[in-house]
């Protein structure tokens, strides 16, 4: 007997063949950089959660029942509070700009100002390994998309160049992660930034893995290289190192005004609720205070990339928190999680097409909050799993 719903079950099939069927889990984080799951304590390697303060708890205010648990609208009808009002100036001059919005969520903004920003008669270049959220907000602006080899300049100059040469007043936007969310490895900023000069280009960063982490007071990886003000549009997400919800966009003031106007995913949504924008606002102040967490969070991530690296396995040019071991093919990145898992390590196999075919990998992210101690027991475990693996 047939059923309405059996093409999705063969879909389900097909993805188990290729080894790329993706479930839930339920978790509860730990302090100290670990979680339990299905009743086992293990150490997380997995999480955004770079400082730790997510898995901190606590609660927002001494008067968190009392907040409003929903906005009750859009922020364009009565969904705005003046709290959140006041945290948007704050924001701003936070990172030295005339104004700041805040999105229901990171995938919100990056969607939501693409889409208002660009045009079918406009021009997008995007680095190949840039979020899944800035590609959907490229596709839905209709603009035209070239798309760049990783971090590569000259081939990003060459369509800057052909583009500029043949259609000198046309629109131009580069947009590129400042930290990639699966690689580890940084953009090079001052290097799009001489670009985006040369050729009359706008540019916007996502600094969504490296706001918090980088930076005096946390502001990102523009303000770590002195290049903030090069920057047009910056966006992060309050959902990593902060520990919350949300997502922002900051830049210019009349930047802030169009996108009111015109960025669907603000318009079209309800406001974050008061309840959330309080704990935003708490964490900012944490990670503003944070230098010493995110010194221990660089010191870890050296240790444990030092740690895999001298073991043999291949970790491509992360230089960050964010550490991917290179598996290969997906059948070998989810037997090798399902290992770390039952060694009491929580891993995450991460595939195509999250990745490029043939670079399915185990995503590690670090936290401030990781013992020296348990990195190194959880490198020699790794190593051993990717022995019977055959991937060392």
């Amino acid at each position: 007997m047939t059923s309405k719903w059996d093409w999705m079950r063969l879909e389900l099939e097909r993805l188990d063949s290729l080894s790329l069927r993706r479930s839930l889990s339920a978790v509860r984080l730990l302090p100290g950089g670990w979680l339990e799951k299905d009743g086992r304590r293990m150490l997380n390697l997995a999480s955004n959660d770079y400082l730790g303060i997510a898995s901190e708890g606590g609660y927002v205010t001494e008067e968190a029942d009392a907040l409003q648990t929903g906005a009750g609208a859009s922020r364009l009808v009565v969904g705005g509070t003046e709290e959140l009002a006041r945290f948007e100036e704050a924001y701003a001059a936070y990172h030295g700009v005339g104004a700041a919005l805040v999105y229901g969520s990171g995938y919100a903004a990056n969607v939501g100002v693409l889409g208002a920003l660009l045009t079918r008669d406009d021009a997008v270049f995007s680095d190949r390994l840039n979020h899944a959220s800035i590609v959907d907000g490229i596709v839905l602006s209709r603009a035209e998309h070239f798309r760049y080899r990783h971090l590569d300049m000259n081939q990003l100059e060459a369509m800057l160049k052909k583009v500029s040469e043949a259609a000198p007043r046309r629109k131009k936007l580069i947009v590129t992660d400042a930290v990639f969310s699966m690689d580890g490895d940084a953009a090079p900023l001052m290097d799009i930034i001489a670009l985006k000069e040369r050729y009359g280009a706008l540019l916007m960063i996502d600094e969504a893995h490296s706001g918090g982490v980088c930076g005096k007071e946390g502001r990102g990886l523009a303000d770590a290289l002195g290049a903030a003000e090069h920057i047009d549009i910056h966006m992060g997400t309050f959902s990593k190192a902060y520990g919350a919800l949300g997502g922002y966009i900051a830049g210019d003031t009349v930047l802030k005004e169009y996108l009111v106007n015109r960025s669907r995913s603000f318009i079209y949504t309800t406001g974050l609720p008061p309840v959330v924008i309080a704990a935003i606002e708490r964490n900012w102040r944490k990670v503003r205070a944070a230098d010493e967490a995110r010194d221990r969070l660089r010191r870890n991530a050296a240790l444990f990339r030092e740690g895999l690296a001298a073991a043999g396995f291949q970790l491509g040019d992360s230089a960050s928190q964010i550490v991917p071991l290179l598996a290969g093919e997906s059948e070998r990145a989810v037997r090798m999680a399902a290992r770390l898992q039952q060694a009491g390590i929580a891993a995450v196999a991460i595939r195509p097409p999250t990745v490029p075919e043939g670079t399915a990998r185990i995503r590690f992210s670090l936290m401030a909050q990781h013992e020296p101690e348990a990195l190194l027991q959880a490198v020699q475990v790794i190593t051993d799993a990717g022995k019977q693996e055959g991937i060392v």
